[in-house]
């Protein structure tokens, strides 16, 4: 995940001396910063950003997470360019490690969200989640597309395809 936070409307800081092991919390993006998302992942419509979650001590310093990500999005069809609505309900499951971990270059199968600064922040951990459980097609029901290229013409005797088309050239 990108650690680039300056651009991001949604920011929800936590310091971590101040985090008990098991501690449970709840997060919800304002209308602004739903509005703001909303156009940064060119959304028609979002609503009910939020993210309930409990952090666990994972030893070394690092801090592991456990939530559940809930949104009611609108989307663009991509047949009818009509409005699609769906309702968001993702599990969340991150790690935040202290950056000179993170810097330290080990193999990580699921990279970590940085501790920097003694605060973590859970607004990116938030919009990425979005960002990666939009439908990528998002299409309404009952609309289907089928390609066409106009009426079919009828064959004729020379046939239509482009060889047919030399053959009658070479005839002249």
């Amino acid at each position: 995940m990108s650690h680039d936070t300056e651009h991001l409307p949604f920011s929800r800081p936590l310091r971590i001396d101040e985090i008990k092991d098991g501690v449970s919390g709840s997060i919800e993006a304002t209308a602004a910063e739903m509005a703001a998302i909303a156009n940064l992942l060119d959304l028609k419509g979002l609503e009910d950003l939020a993210m309930t979650y409990r952090l666990f001590r994972a030893g070394a310093g690092r801090l592991r997470l456990k939530g559940e990500l809930k949104a009611k999005v609108t989307q663009t069809c991509i047949v009818s360019l009509e409005p699609v609505q769906s309702e968001l309900d993702v599990p969340v499951e991150a790690e935040f490690w202290p950056s000179e971990m993170i810097a330290g270059g080990a193999l990580i199968a699921d990279w970590p969200e940085p501790i920097s600064d003694g605060k973590i922040d859970l607004g990116p951990l938030v919009y990425e989640t979005l960002a990666t459980s939009l439908d990528p097609y998002p299409k309404k029901e009952g609309v289907s597309f089928e390609w066409s290229q106009g009426a079919e013409q009828p064959r004729s005797e020379a046939g239509t395809s482009p060889f047919a088309a030399l053959g009658a050239l070479k005839r002249r």
